[in-house]
């Protein structure tokens, strides 16, 4: 009777198990999204025997229907890929949606469009979604299961690492090792030429990558978005390196840090996007401040995209890997309307709710930044 009690339940669990999942990534590209959707699709498929769709594009693939089913075989050799093989868009949010042929238009006006989402989920069949992406996908993921009721699982993406409640987000590690290994170029040059060279690394409203690769590629100064800068204390730092004998100095400035009382810069608004607001420009407008008060000729290098692009490190790939993982297996468990995250040396989940919206930033007086004061970094405060 034990036994026939047990191969009941063993059918009861089959018959109630995930058979069709959907998978996107949303917002900017990163290194090791390749390496999250290989391990969420072959988890899915050799584990559970599932059927998964990759949307195309980001939310725009999920409003407009297009998908492709994901064969074990098509995310066959995608680890060391950068990018994603699925596509992403930065502007597609389904509750204020523009149609392709509005994009750039002067009268566009937007549309809710997430009921489409929802149908567009049921004609496939599709009993849960991962989304992969940073705090506007999560945002928008996090509606979704909200107003419409669909059952989704997030993992956290983003070379800005601003997510809250996780420690890490893939794509991180891998941007500060590409700054990291630009700036230590800067370093040569500057001293050839007895400059300031200045390196502006992304990050928008968090200082995570300015921090890490300003410290690692040893920075004089480090300007991060969470401690407004002074600009006569810049300078005056920058001044005693030069009368100290050094014939150079590298600032690391992140494309979101401010003066005291004044505003980031700038580069341009995008109507059609969830966060209109593009920084930038603030290492060029420093090289001009510099150079005019300190006398000393000044060079600005903005990193950009670089930072986004190539093939993930070994730890973004592994991180990555464990992500999808643990993302299959909430689908698998019906654990939805939870983010993967990776919290004191392990992976686990937590609320989507608790980070839709939100921002992590760089906590004024933490190790790393007590660390590189130590040594003299300035933080021109």
């Amino acid at each position: 009777m034990a036994k026939q009690k047990s191969v009941t339940s063993v059918a009861t669990r089959r018959r109630k198990a995930v058979r069709r999942v959907g998978i996107l990534t949303g917002g900017g590209d990163c290194p090791g999204l390749n390496a999250v959707i290989r391990a969420v699709t072959k988890t899915l498929i050799y584990d559970h025997g599932a059927e998964v769709y990759g949307f195309l594009d980001g939310y725009a693939g999920l409003v407009e229907g297009r998908y492709r089913r994901l064969e074990a075989h098509d995310v066959s050799n995608i680890l060391t890929q950068g990018g994603t093989i699925l596509g992403s868009s930065n502007k597609a949010n389904p509750f204020a949606y523009y149609p392709p042929e509005q994009l750039g238009g002067q009268h566009a006006a937007p549309q809710d469009r997430s009921s489409a989402c929802v149908s567009v989920c049921r004609k496939l069949g599709l009993e849960a979604l991962v989304a992969i992406g940073g705090d506007g996908t999560m945002a928008i993921a996090d509606r979704l299961r909200r107003e419409c009721g669909m059952k989704i699982v997030g993992v956290p993406k983003t070379i800005d690492n601003d997510l809250p409640l996780t420690d890490l987000t893939f794509g991180f590690l891998t941007a500060v090792e590409t700054a990291t290994v630009a700036i230590d170029r800067l370093h040569s040059t500057g001293a050839s030429h007895h400059r300031v060279m200045i390196a502006e690394v992304m990050g928008r409203y968090a200082g995570w990558i300015a921090l890490y690769a300003g410290v690692a590629s040893g920075a004089d100064v480090i300007l991060i978005p969470e401690i407004p800068y002074e600009l006569d204390k810049v300078v005056a730092s920058i001044l005693r390196r030069s009368a100290g004998g050094k014939s150079s100095s590298i600032v690391c400035v992140a494309e979101g840090a401010k003066p005291k009382g004044g505003q980031m810069t700038v580069a341009r608004t995008v109507k059609d996007s969830p966060d209109p607001i593009r920084l930038g420009g603030i290492g060029h407008k420093l090289a001009r401040e510099i150079e005019d008060a300190s006398g000393i000729e000044c060079r600005a290098t903005v990193l950009g995209y670089i930072q986004r692009g190539g093939t993930p490190c070994s730890r973004d790939r592994t991180l990555a890997t464990k992500f999808g993982h643990h993302a299959a297996e909430l689908v698998m468990a019906r654990k939805y309307g939870r983010l993967v995250v990776y919290r004191n040396g392990r992976i686990c989940n937590v609320a989507l709710a608790q980070v839709a919206g939100r921002i992590k930033k760089v906590p004024r007086n933490c190790d790393l930044v007590r660390s590189a004061r130590a040594v003299g970094t300035s933080f021109g405060d």
